[in-house]
């Protein structure tokens, strides 16, 4: 089959890429590369079915000439970066929702109806439910990112429903593992490299995040793919049946780094606004499919930083917005 995925250089799209390209389809990735990195992509460029083009996916005509013939579409493309949302509150809407609606109305007008859409359990805010299910009630938005999310969530179902699209909606918790580039491990490990003696962490260390390894996260989206669909839009979460708390994370990451930092908190229980100090999602739903995680978030924390330490070139090319 012929897939385009957004995001391509990207943290989970260039390991969806690699996964497509090993079970035989032809993939074109897209990028603006504003966060990706090229080298993510070096394997996926030796293989004949890969074509990259470097887009801007602001351009409502992005997509024109790429999406005729194309099986589907894994919608990865967005700004990710939760903590800085409110300083550059225009940012979620553009290259999260905005973005969105210039992809599905280009597959509208090529006539392609299947996509995947990395959302994120951050759309619960502060949960009522726990752990949440897709089901559960939204509360107020509790960050920008979360609710660009949800109007692009908003969005698929309306085209799913209107046009006959197939919308598959992933709402993630934090994936971890190679390539990996945010996050509270990436940040903890990259101010352990400068200073091993000390750690400031944003809240009080007792919030309680599941992570989900990255491999776990692109199995689960291709065993929602290979499903008939119930629905014109399917909503699932995707994560661990276990949560940790940040000390716990940070006892992993000091041990596989060899430190004992002297560790100072900040923000009382949250780190920012928009952190929501309690995320556990109820993933029934997608293990229903089959599908079951291999590694424990203990193990993903693990991975992780071993991964940022090997290629510490990841953590030198993060740019500061």
């Amino acid at each position: 089959m012929k897939m385009l995925v957004t995001g391509a250089a990207g943290f989970i799209g260039s390991h969806l890429v690699d996964r497509l390209l090993r079970d035989g389809h032809e993939v074109t990735g897209v990028d603006n590369f504003s966060t990706g990195q090229r080298r993510f992509l070096e394997e996926a460029g030796r293989r004949g079915a890969f074509r990259l083009a470097e887009r801007d996916l602001t351009d409502a005509q992005a997509l024109k000439d790429l999406l005729p013939g194309m099986d589907w579409v894994f919608h990865l493309a967005a700004n990710a970066d939760v903590k800085e949302g409110l300083q550059h509150p225009r940012r979620d809407l553009e290259q999260n929702t905005i973005v969105t609606s210039n992809v599905l109305e280009q597959m509208r007008l090529a006539g392609v109806q299947n996509i995947a859409f990395s959302s994120t359990g951050s759309v619960y805010g502060e949960a009522a439910v726990i752990p949440t299910p897709e089901t559960g009630p939204f509360p107020i938005q509790t960050s920008l990112y979360a609710a660009s999310k949800l109007a692009a969530e908003g969005l698929l179902s309306a085209y799913a429903e209107g046009y006959g699209f197939r919308a598959l909606i992933f709402r993630f918790v934090s994936i971890l593992g190679e390539r990996y580039t945010h996050g509270h491990v990436y940040d903890f490990v990259r101010q352990l490299r400068a200073h091993p003696d000390r750690l400031v962490v944003l809240g009080d260390g007792h919030q309680k995040k599941s992570f989900l390894y990255i491999g776990d996260c692109v199995e689960a989206i291709l065993a929602a793919v290979r499903r008939r669909p119930e629905r014109p839009a399917e909503i699932y979460n995707l994560g661990t049946n276990e949560y940790v708390e940040v000390n716990d994370s940070i006892a992993v990451i000091t041990r596989a780094m060899g430190v004992a930092p002297q560790v100072k908190y900040s923000g009382g229980r949250r780190g920012w606004i928009g952190d929501n100090p309690f995320i556990f999602l109820d993933c029934a739903k997608i293990r229903a499919l089959g599908w079951r995680p291999e590694k424990t978030i203990r193990e993903s924390v693990d991975v992780t930083v071993r991964y940022l330490l090997k290629e510490s070139w990841v953590l030198d090319a993060r740019r500061v917005p």
